[in-house]
C-alpha cells in the first residue's frame, strides 16, 4: 500500500510540474498576441487589446505589439538591401542631419536591376513597418522594391512632416482641441502662428529623391524614377510635392485620403491657401505637368472615424469629409489649369467600397500602379 501511495505523490507532483509549464506556456504565448490600434494619433493609441480586429474607439486594424519595435539598432548611412524585409537608416535632410530617418524595405525574390521602386508615405502614425508589411504581397507579385520613410513624432513635428516644412515655429499644439469621443480635431485658426521656411532644400520632399538614390547605388538599379504612394498624412505630403516641389524623379503620385488641402488660392494663407509661398502662376503650371493622382476612398465619407480628421474655419470650406473635400480640391486646381491654359496632368481616382484604411487603398495602388 506504501508502495502505491508513493506512486500516487510521484504522479501528483508530475502532474503539478506539467500543469506548471502548461500555464507558463499559455501565459507567455498571450503575452506574445497583444495587439495595438494602428497609429493614428489619438488616445487609443496608448491602449492594448487581447484580440486581433478593429479598434472601437477609432476603427482602425489593430496589429501586433511586437510589429511596432525596429528589429535592431543600425549605423547610420550603413545600407545593406537585403532580399526580404529590413530596414536602414539614413540620415535627416539641411538643416536636421541630426534627425535620422529608418527606411523600411522590402526586396522581392524576383528583384533585378531593372525592377521598379515604390516609395510608400506613412500616415500620422508614421508606422513605415507597417505600411511596408501591407505592400510585401504586391512587391513579390510585381517584383518591386518598397521603401518607406518612418519619421519619427518627436523629432519631425506637423510642421515638418504634414506641411511639408514650409513653416517652422507654429504654436499649433495651443490652438487645438480634440472633440472626445471622435477621430475629430478643432483648429482655432485666429490663435495660430507661424514663420514660413522659404529654404527649399529644408523641405521633407527633397528626402525621397534621396532615398531613391542610395537605393539605386546600393542595388545598382538602372531605374531613373520612381512612384510614390501616401494615405493620410501621406496624402498631406505628396499633395504639396506636386504643387511645391520643382524637381523630382517621382513618376506617377498617389496622395491618398487627406484631410484636408492646400488649394491654390493666393489670397488664402498657407497651410489652406498660397499666400506668402514661393508659388506664383508660372511654377502652378510646373505643377501641373506632374502626374499626380488625387487618390480617395469612396467610404471616406460622413460616416467614417477612422484617422484624425481636421475642422476649421477654412478645412470646412473644402468639404466636411475627406471624399468631399478631395473632390473639392480637384475641381478647384481643374480650373485654375484651365485659366492658366497650362498642361494638366493631374487626375481623380475614386475606390469604391474602401474607406479610411491604408491596407485596402494600398491594395488598390498596386493594381492601378502596376496592373
Amino acid at each position: 500500500m506504501k508502495t502505491n501511495d508513493s506512486i500516487f505523490k510521484k504522479w501528483q507532483i508530475k502532474y503539478l510540474f506539467l500543469l506548471f509549464f502548461i500555464l507558463i506556456f499559455y501565459s507567455c504565448k498571450t503575452e506574445k498576441e497583444e495587439y495595438v490600434c494602428t497609429p493614428c494619433d489619438l488616445e487609443c493609441d496608448e491602449l492594448i487589446f487581447s484580440e486581433s480586429g478593429n479598434c472601437p474607439h477609432c476603427s482602425m486594424e489593430l496589429i501586433k505589439k511586437n510589429n511596432l519595435v525596429p528589429e535592431k539598432e543600425l549605423a547610420i548611412n550603413n545600407i545593406d538591401i537585403k532580399t526580404g524585409s529590413g530596414y536602414f537608416v539614413v540620415e535627416g535632410g539641411q538643416g536636421k542631419v541630426e534627425k535620422t530617418i529608418e527606411v523600411y524595405y522590402h526586396k522581392p525574390e524576383s528583384f533585378t536591376t531593372g525592377s521598379g521602386i515604390l516609395l510608400v508615405i506613412p500616415g500620422a502614425g508614421r508606422n513605415a513597418n507597417t505600411y511596408r508589411d501591407s505592400w510585401v504581397e504586391a512587391s513579390e507579385k510585381h517584383s518591386l522594391l518598397i521603401l518607406s520613410p518612418m519619421y519619427p513624432k518627436e523629432e519631425y513635428s506637423f510642421d515638418e512632416y504634414h506641411l511639408g516644412g514650409l513653416i517652422k515655429n507654429s504654436n499649433l499644439n495651443d490652438c487645438i482641441e480634440r472633440v472626445e469621443n471622435t477621430n475629430k480635431i478643432k483648429l482655432f485658426e485666429e490663435k495660430l502662428t507661424f514663420d514660413s521656411n522659404p529654404n527649399a532644400n529644408e523641405w521633407i520632399f527633397n528626402d525621397f529623391d534621396r532615398i531613391f538614390d542610395t537605393a539605386v547605388k546600393v542595388l545598382k538599379s538602372n531605374q531613373t524614377s520612381y512612384n510614390l504612394f501616401g494615405h493620410s498624412a501621406g496624402g498631406h505630403i505628396l499633395h504639396r510635392l506636386a504643387i511645391f516641389h520643382k524637381n523630382s524623379k517621382a513618376d506617377k503620385i498617389l496622395a491618398s485620403n487627406a484631410s484636408f488641402y492646400t488649394l491654390l488660392d493666393f489670397d488664402q494663407n498657407y497651410p489652406f491657401g498660397l499666400n506668402d509661398t514661393p508659388m506664383d502662376e508660372e511654377a502652378l503650371k510646373i505643377a501641373f505637368k506632374k502626374n499626380l493622382v488625387v487618390f480617395l476612398g469612396e467610404l471616406d465619407n460622413e460616416n467614417e472615424t477612422g484617422g484624425s480628421f481636421l475642422q476649421s474655419k477654412s478645412a470646412d470650406k473644402q468639404g466636411y469629409h475627406r471624399l468631399e473635400r478631395g473632390k473639392f480640391f480637384f475641381e478647384q486646381v481643374k480650373e485654375t489649369a484651365k485659366r492658366l491654359d497650362a498642361e494638366f496632368n493631374w487626375e481623380l481616382k475614386i475606390i469604391a467600397g474602401i474607406g479610411h484604411n491604408y491596407r485596402l487603398m494600398g491594395d488598390a495602388a498596386g493594381e492601378f500602379l502596376y496592373k
